[in-house]
C-alpha cells in the first residue's frame, strides 16, 4: 500500500531516489518496481530498516540495472553529497518530528536542481478527530508532534526553494479505522470491530473492487487519511 503515486516522480532509467523515512520498505520497493532506478531507503529506526531489508528478498529481480540499499540516519542531518538524488520521498514522515523544517533544507539541499520531490502528512480532520478521541494518540512514543493544514505545509515547503506541481487526498477507508484504534485505545489490540475492520481493509487492498474504489474517490475530499503534494527544486 503507497501514499505516494511513483508515476508521479517521473523516474528515468538510472534515476537516484531517497526515500525518507521509509519505514518498512513500502515506497522503495514500488519504486523498484517502477523503474531501472537505484533506490536508497533511509529511517531512524534500526528495526524498520532491519525488517526492509528482509522484505525486500520478496521484491529483489536481481537486476544490474537497478538495485535498493537500506540505511539508518537522522533526516536532519543526511550522510549525503548536495545534489544527490533525482527525487525524494518523504511519506508520513514530518508530522512525527518538531524541528520539521530543518529536514526539509536537508531535502532541498541533497536533491538536484529540477528534481522532484513528494511529501504526504496527515489530512487535518481526520487527524483532528483522533487527537479529540484519544489523548493516548497524542502522547505515543513517536507520535504525531502536530496536525498539519495543508496551506502551512505547502508554504512551509515552497519557501525553502520549490515549487508546487500537484496534489492529491489517499486512504479515505484508513480513516475510520484509526477512529476506531483512538475510540478503543486500551482494547484495541482485542477489539472484534477493529479486526474486522482490519480484515475489510486488507481484503480491499487485495481485491480492488469497483464498489471501495468508488467509496474511495467520493470519501477522499473529506476523510482522506493523507494528504499528498510534489513539488520540484527550483
Amino acid at each position: 500500500m503507497q501514499t505516494i503515486n511513483i508515476k508521479y516522480l517521473n523516474p528515468k532509467q538510472g534515476s537516484k531516489i531517497l526515500d525518507l523515512g521509509c519505514g518498512q520498505g513500502r515506497h522503495c520497493f514500488g519504486a523498484y518496481m517502477y523503474a531501472d532506478v537505484d533506490v536508497f531507503g533511509f529511517d531512524m529506526s534500526h528495526d524498520d530498516v532491519l525488517k526492509a531489508k528482509t522484505n525486500f528478498k520478496d521484491f529483489d529481480e536481481s537486476s544490474s540495472n537497478k538495485s535498493c540499499s537500506f540505511g539508518v540516519t537522522d533526516g536532519r542531518r543526511l550522510p549525503f553529497n548536495s545534489n544527490s538524488f533525482d527525487c525524494v520521498i518523504c511519506s508520513e514522515v514530518l508530522e512525527h518530528i518538531i524541528d520539521f523544517e530543518s529536514v526539509i533544507e536537508e531535502i532541498e539541499r541533497v536533491l538536484k536542481p529540477g528534481g522532484i520531490f513528494a511529501a504526504s502528512v496527515p489530512k487535518y480532520f481526520p487527524e483532528w478527530i483522533c487527537w479529540k478521541l484519544s489523548k493516548a494518540y497524542q502522547e505515543m512514543p513517536g507520535g504525531h508532534v502536530r496536525i498539519f493544514k495543508y496551506k502551512h505545509f505547502k508554504k512551509s515547503i515552497e519557501k525553502r526553494g520549490f515549487s508546487f506541481l500537484k496534489r492529491h487526498w489517499n486512504h479515505a477507508l484508513h480513516s475510520p479505522y484509526w477512529w476506531l484504534q483512538c475510540l478503543f485505545w486500551d482494547t484495541k489490540e482485542t477489539s472484534w470491530i477493529i479486526n474486522k475492520y482490519h480484515d475489510f481493509l486488507v481484503w480491499d487492498m487485495m481485491k480492488k473492487p469497483f464498489l471501495t474504489k468508488v467509496l474511495e474517490f467520493v470519501l477522499q475530499p473529506i476523510i482522506a487519511k493523507s494528504v499528498v503534494a510534489y513539488f520540484k527544486k527550483k
